[in-house]
């Protein structure tokens, strides 16, 4: 057995190979069974697929960078769940593509920031952060209060529905008609109002 470690550490290319091995069998292990959890291929009661309006403001979000500050995952730690409320569950996020966990807290996280403040609280801390939260570091994202381009709503619901997302043909041909009218700020904050609210309630 000496003989055989010796020949294994000392050799690169064989310590590369079964290291690969060992790696690749274990992560199989872990990942595989996951495809096959109820708990984690499910969504939980009350969980729908994006409106039209909110999934805008879900591309806003991704394209303003927020989830390099805010997080959406709570940890399931006492000090997360008394401060946040009910730890994530892997249900909630089933028509996230991608989810937006993240581990970065220079924020706080937001995954069930939905229906805690009103439209007006969002619509002024997104223009001017400091004039709600004085200390807050925030930038001033002044510029969401602009027409939303929106002429792609139905394609991207589209694509999702492709994804597992399940839009119905007339949820994609309504969706120009709902978000029509709208800024990037309301769209952002319609995305904002409906984190975590599945499990709002749940502690």
């Amino acid at each position: 057995m000496k003989l055989n470690n010796e020949l294994i550490e000392k050799n690169v290319s064989l310590l590369i190979i079964f290291t690969l091995l060992v790696v690749s069998v274990g992560g199989l292990v872990e990942i595989v069974p996951l495809f096959f959890q109820h708990s984690t291929t499910t969504p939980v009661a009350g969980v729908k697929p994006y409106e039209p309006l909110q999934l805008a403001g879900r591309d806003i979000y991704i394209r303003e960078g927020c989830y390099n500050c805010h997080s959406q995952m709570i940890r399931p730690l006492r000090a997360e769940t008394e401060r946040y409320g009910h730890y994530s569950v892997a249900g909630e996020f089933i028509y996230d593509h991608p989810f937006q966990w993240g581990s970065k807290r220079t924020g706080p996280d937001l995954a069930r920031v939905g229906g805690r403040y009103s439209d007006q609280w969002h619509r002024v801390h997104l223009l001017n952060p400091r004039d709600v939260v004085p200390e807050s570091n925030m930038p001033a994202f002044t510029w969401l209060n602009r027409p939303l381009k929106s002429d792609d709503i139905g394609k991207k619901m589209a694509a999702l529905r492709a994804v597992g997302v399940p839009y119905t043909d007339a949820q994609i041909a309504e969706a120009p008609a709902a978000v029509a009218g709208k800024t990037e700020l309301d769209a952002l904050i319609a995305y904002l109002q409906g984190l975590g609210t599945a499990l709002k309630g749940v502690r």
